[in-house]
């Protein structure tokens, strides 16, 4: 063996075409300019370094990976663990995209005919609607589960358009929820909750199969659609920063512990109490991106979800924390 550590120039090539191929992702042609030779050349250069050991291949199956992860939430969490591959290099309106993608084939399955799904509008839940794969469905109901009418706007247009997409892919019946996400006065909602219009609503979510939706965050890389519509004013932030909040689910916020319970706003939201939604059989929480951390902690400890969709580098990041 000579003092570089090879027996032949030829180990020396091999290596060299090796590293260019595997850790610089150098085409042959490149290669084989660099090394003046020809790409057939390269060709046996890469075999002759595989053969020999000097390169060793391993295919990983993603699935299997994925399935660990899957197991570990579950066994730590409680929760079912649906974990989408997704790069770490994935920019996060992308990586939503990703997600919101497979959660409209995953949800597929779990909607039938006499069915009846709840939906909290968001960012979220709004580019799920954008991936929904047609399915038949008969005496089925699509029912949103919070106003979404602000001092700003009617919040029809936005709400419907996502109640629409799952109606129109389900062959659905949409019962919609004309009301102000927040009250300016909670003895307004007392009111107005005795009208038998809304209690028809109201009685509809009790009656859910599934409930479907996303986690609020004022602090999430992509803008939690109730934290920058207009839905809130200095004042209530301050009035949530007050209450320690962490996230909300369907406008009805909680914290870290998962509680929810004497925060004011709650009195003020139009969405059900947490208590309500856990009476769901099948609650399923999408989340995209590591800045949901807080608000994901805080849903798992108030255990509002039996499903989380979620990508695969957060996911990680749950089972770190």
């Amino acid at each position: 063996m000579t003092d570089s550590g090879f027996t032949s120039e030829k180990e020396r090539d091999a290596l060299r075409a090796a590293h260019l191929y595997y850790m610089q992702d150098l085409t042959m042609e490149a290669i084989a300019s660099e090394l003046h030779t020809s790409r057939s050349s390269v060709s046996r250069l890469l075999g002759f370094a595989r053969e020999t050991g000097l390169v060793e291949i391993q295919v990983k199956n993603p699935v299997d990976r994925i399935s660990s992860v899957q197991d570990r939430i579950r066994d730590r969490h409680g929760v079912t663990a649906h974990v989408v591959p997704v790069p770490d290099s994935t920019a996060e309106v992308d990586r939503l995209e990703r997600v919101a993608m497979s959660t409209a084939r995953i949800l597929g399955p779990f909607f039938d005919s006499n069915m009846t799904m709840g939906i909290a509008w968001g960012s979220t839940i709004s580019a799920v609607s954008r991936h929904l794969q047609e399915k038949v469905t008969h005496n089925s109901q699509i029912v949103q589960l919070n106003g979404a009418a602000n001092t700003r706007t009617t919040g029809i247009g936005y709400a419907s358009e996502i109640m629409s997409r799952f109606g129109t892919a389900y062959g659905a019946y949409v019962q919609q929820f004309p009301v102000p996400a927040f009250f300016d006065d909670p003895r307004t909602k007392e009111v107005l909750w005795r009208e038998r219009s809304i209690r028809r609503v109201l009685e509809i979510q009790k009656h859910m199969d599934i409930a479907l939706f996303g986690l609020g965050s004022a602090y999430a890389d992509v803008p939690s659609h109730v934290y920058v519509g207009g839905y809130l004013d200095d004042a209530d932030f301050e009035q949530l920063t007050h209450s320690a909040v962490v996230g909300d689910v369907a406008t009805v916020f909680y914290r870290a512990d998962g509680s929810s319970e004497d925060i004011p706003m709650n009195a003020r939201s139009s969405g059900p109490s947490l208590a309500l939604l856990k009476k769901v059989s099948r609650r399923v929480c999408v989340v995209s991106g590591r800045s949901k951390l807080p608000a994901l902690h805080g849903a798992l400890a108030a255990g509002v979800m039996t499903d989380l969709i979620i990508d695969e580098a957060t996911a990680h990041s749950l089972l770190e924390g």
